[in-house]
């Protein structure tokens, strides 16, 4: 099921309208499938206010959620390990989608790159609110 991985930065971008939501909407026409994971709506849902849940609710129903498993926490493991062996720490959360996205072929849309320097990790840069 390769498509494109959304990282939590897209995912507030397009809860607060910004232009990702017309992106998103082009790549949904394309039959792109559009994917997050579960690190991704836990790190959305901490952050929400109160009135964000109803549109945060909808866009999660839109894209099709990722689980992490086995292979995903083995491969997120062994970049943190292999990072901080060269004096660079990489977070739990980022590795997780990183390896989401790996493990099924999928490219990671992020306005982040610079946390995700994981070797196999195809990054789309989506700047944040553009």
């Amino acid at each position: 099921m390769p498509g494109l991985v959304l990282d939590t930065t897209v995912l507030i971008d397009a809860l607060r309208g910004r232009p990702a939501v017309a992106r998103l909407r082009s790549l949904q026409r394309e039959r792109l499938p559009l994917l997050t994971t579960a690190v991704n709506v836990e790190e959305i849902a901490r952050g929400l206010r109160p009135d964000e849940a109803p549109a945060a609710r909808a866009l999660f129903a839109g894209l099709h959620v990722l689980s992490v498993r086995q292979d995903e926490g083995e491969l997120a493991g062994r970049w943190r390990r292999d990072h901080a062996a060269r004096g660079v720490t990489l977070h739990q959360a980022d590795c997780l989608v990183a390896a989401c996205a790996v493990t099924i072929g999928a490219r990671l849309a992020t306005g982040n790159p610079k946390d995700f320097p994981m070797a196999g990790l195809l990054v789309e840069v989506w700047p944040v609110g553009l």
